[in-house]
């Protein structure tokens, strides 16, 4: 082999770096593609009442800190449950009324009836959560 040879063939670092870069092309190309996350109800919960329907103001909510989830009660009767963990950045949403869920962190604001995203920097959607109402207890299922 001569010299020239040596320096056009790929080095095993050359290899494991451009490796690298494709996967994390990869990742970032799902980050951003503004599809809500599947959502996976928070171990230990499934199947318990994790709020009173008293508790979970019609045009508001009230966020679980416990288990990281927002319920909301957008209209009367109708209870939703969402994850309280901000899309862009992983803050915690903070306040919910007149219909709209917001995050304290960055101003993003979501509607407490879909989860959807109404005013950024987030762009995803809330990941929601299916639930159902026993009785006057919410029940995550």
């Amino acid at each position: 082999m001569s010299s020239d040879d040596v320096s056009t063939m790929p080095t095993r670092r050359h290899v494991i770096g451009a490796a690298g870069v494709a996967a994390c092309g990869a990742v970032l190309t799902g980050c951003g593609s503004g599809e809500p996350a599947p959502a996976i109800v928070p171990p230990g919960i499934k199947g318990k009442v994790i709020a009173q329907t008293a508790d979970i103001p019609v045009g508001g909510g009230k966020v679980i800190t416990k288990w990281k989830i927002v319920i909301t009660q957008p209209t009367s009767g109708v209870f939703k449950a969402f994850t309280a963990s901000c899309p862009h950045r992983g803050c915690a949403v903070g306040r919910v009324g007149d219909g709209v869920i917001r995050c304290p962190c960055h101003g993003s604001e979501f509607a407490a009836d879909s989860g959807k995203c109404l005013k950024g920097p987030a762009e995803a959607p809330l990941a929601e959560f299916a639930l159902r109402v026993d009785g006057d207890g919410i029940v995550m299922v």
